[in-house]
């Protein structure tokens, strides 16, 4: 009889928590979730998905080097249909903003209960996002603002820096575009948060969007 379990891999630098993880959805949800295979690289999720077939990958968003964003992205863009949930230890909403960005099915911190991961992967599977409540109010607050006339009061420049920042590209992939150092990188990203008004990553992106910046295809 075939097997109709859902297909999870796990992503996450401390081997000991995906241990932890395995053998919990395996105790506790076995009948709905195969743990097939976990890796502590980002650069090797790929290939674990594509090894297994999986359904689902969890992936933690502290992942030197590569990190967790850019791991999401490349699992993404190869197995578009694989849901991803994104595990964070910090409270960094623009981080998991940015994991959204890149493909992320879900956002979940790694502080809560590891028992309710199993409802979460559950409604992912069958096409729910699943976010945590303060990140969902940070971005309808953010919606809320009105993009009217921010595109004729920045220079090229900036707007080219906006679309780069409401995709998800982390301060590091900014520089290097735009040939400057990461110091410098910062500095322009903080400039252009005053320029829009915006509190964080999160407001810029959703202004972004209201202004029509995300409409075409991401840049080369």
């Amino acid at each position: 009889m075939q097997d109709r379990r859902h297909v999870v891999v796990i992503v996450d630098d401390h081997a000991l928590f995906a241990e932890g993880l395995a053998l919990l959805l395996e105790s506790r949800a076995g009948a709905d979730f195969l743990v097939a295979g976990s890796t502590t690289a980002g650069e090797e999720a790929v290939a674990l998905v594509g090894r297994h077939g999986a359904d689902i990958a969890i992936v933690d968003l502290a992942l030197p080097p590569l990190g967790g964003v850019e791991t999401i992205r490349r699992v993404k863009a190869a197995y578009p249909a694989t849901r991803v949930l994104a595990l964070s230890g910090t409270e960094d909403l623009e981080l998991a903003a940015a994991a959204l960005r890149a493909g992320a099915d879900g956002y979940l911190g790694k502080s809560a209960d590891p028992q309710v991961l199993v409802a979460p992967l559950l409604a992912m599977v069958a096409g729910v996002r699943v976010l945590r409540p303060e990140l969902l109010d940070a971005l309808l607050a953010a919606a809320d603002r009105p993009a009217d006339g921010l595109l004729d009061r920045l220079g090229d420049r900036d707007v080219e820096l906006w679309t780069m920042l409401a995709r998800g590209l982390e301060t590091s992939e900014i520089a290097r575009p735009l040939l400057v150092s990461e110091r410098t990188a910062k500095r322009m990203i903080a400039s252009l948060l005053h320029k829009l008004g915006a509190a964080n990553r999160i407001e810029a992106a959703a202004l972004a969007g209201r202004a029509g910046l995300l409409d075409g295809p991401p840049p080369s």
